[in-house]
């Protein structure tokens, strides 16, 4: 198995940092290998603007437009690039962060927002009556896996389903189904842990012991089950679930998970 841990904390003493220095020395002894994408130490640009596309960048700049082009010439920034060669390179995919205001630190949806170019991450495949495009499902990325290992502040009953920040499921939907399931990369279910902000260093062998538990079990988990764009459960071009498909008192995000 071949990892890049895509990481986002600022503080190198942090619990994000322990987990994903474990992350590393687990996977490394079981003789996989790994990467890391350390973004604060990497001094991580966080923003798009022309300098991303060289020269030929149009005035006014057209994001999408520019970043297929410059994606197609190969001319996009060295940083981009080698993010870019890293995840072509891994079968498997580790995103190593704390949630804050209820998402991805800046520095990691910056991240995104630069390697996830067009024509690499979208804006693939055909466009017709019957498709519409290579994604969700499908995609540059396809046959890859990604896990979500997050630290949360609040305990976890204020994530449950009645919880007053929304079940958790929900925050992460955005990342799961449509930053990583959107170019074709299999999500498996999030490593979570509550209750960051409270944690000791007596908690922390028991913290330690789930994470290499559940690093180990990667290639063995089965990841959650969204529904294929384009393998008859919408309608093209609508992209309408049909009806009849969604489970019995289901609504919202869990409509596009199947079972």
């Amino acid at each position: 198995m071949k990892t890049l841990i895509v990481y986002a904390h600022p503080e190198p003493k942090s619990l994000n940092s322990s987990l994903k220095d474990l992350a590393v020395s687990t996977l490394e002894t079981a003789g996989h290998e790994v990467r890391v994408s350390d973004l604060y130490a990497m001094n991580w640009k966080a923003v798009v603007d022309a300098a991303d596309y060289g020269p030929a960048a149009s005035s006014p700049l057209k994001v999408i437009r520019d970043s297929g082009r410059a994606f197609d010439a190969g001319t996009l920034t060295p940083d981009v690039l080698a993010e870019q060669e890293k995840l072509l390179w891994a079968d498997t995919m580790i995103f190593q962060f704390p949630l804050w205001w209820y998402t991805m630190p800046a520095i990691l949806k910056g991240w995104v927002d630069r390697v996830f170019t067009y024509h690499f991450a979208y804006g693939v495949g055909e466009h017709s009556g019957t498709r519409y495009g290579e994604r969700f499902g499908e995609g540059t990325l396809a046959g890859r896996k990604a896990l979500l290992s997050v630290t949360v502040g609040g305990p976890e009953s204020h994530y449950a389903a009645r919880g007053i920040n929304g079940p958790i499921d929900d925050l992460l939907f955005p990342i799961h189904h449509g930053i990583l399931y959107y170019p074709g990369i299999e999500v498996l279910p999030p490593f979570v842990l509550y209750g960051a902000d409270r944690m000791t260093g007596e908690d922390y062998p028991d913290v330690a012991k789930a994470w290499e538990q559940r690093l180990l079990t990667l290639e063995s988990t089965e990841p959650i089950a969204f529904r294929r764009q384009n393998f008859g459960d919408y309608e093209i071009p609508s992209l309408q679930l049909k009806e009849g498909l969604e489970p019995a008192g289901r609504t919202g995000f869990g409509l596009h998970v199947c079972g």
